[in-house]
């Protein structure tokens, strides 16, 4: 008889947080993926689904990214020797040319940086999407739910035939 090893789940390409907010206030114009520097706890906590983004927003200094604002909520379980600081400032961790390249369009085109989702990627690495946005004026937020509504319609209607 062979023993059953219990596989372990596999978290690659889940979904841990989105940033649904961050297509209504932007035109995202280009997307880039970054790795994010995490403690122990942060990781179980997110393994748990414990994570929010949709108030946080990307920071270059220093030639360095940086994550502001994202909430990850520690377990209850969490070790008695530390303590947890649930919206701390994350590294991002981009190459350089992308870096250079986001400090270019950051400073001189006044574009924004803002965390559009968290995921797994293999190996229990966790990613996060950064989009290099404009902001939307309310006529713009507007333009785009008449069109969104429209293409819906659309979809019924052609549908129906």
């Amino acid at each position: 008889m062979t023993k059953q090893t219990k596989k372990k789940p596999d978290n690659s390409g889940t979904t841990i947080a989105l940033n649904k907010k961050a297509r209504h206030e932007y035109f995202i114009e280009d997307r880039f993926e970054a790795g994010i520097a995490l403690e122990g706890w942060e990781v179980k906590s997110l393994r748990a689904g414990r994570a929010q983004i949709s108030e946080s927003y990307v920071l270059i200094r220093d030639r360095e990214a940086f994550l502001f604002g994202c909430l990850i909520t520690p377990l209850p379980t969490a070790s008695t020797h530390i303590t947890p600081d649930p919206t701390r400032t994350r590294r991002l961790l981009l190459h350089r040319g992308e870096l250079d390249r986001l400090i270019g369009q950051v400073e001189r085109k006044g574009y924004t940086l803002v965390p559009t989702a968290m995921y797994w990627k293999k190996n229990g690495r966790v990613k996060v999407e950064i989009g290099l946005a404009k902001g939307k004026q309310l006529h713009d937020k507007r333009a785009t739910d008449k069109d969104r509504d429209w293409q819906r319609d659309r979809q019924r209607i052609l549908k129906a035939h």
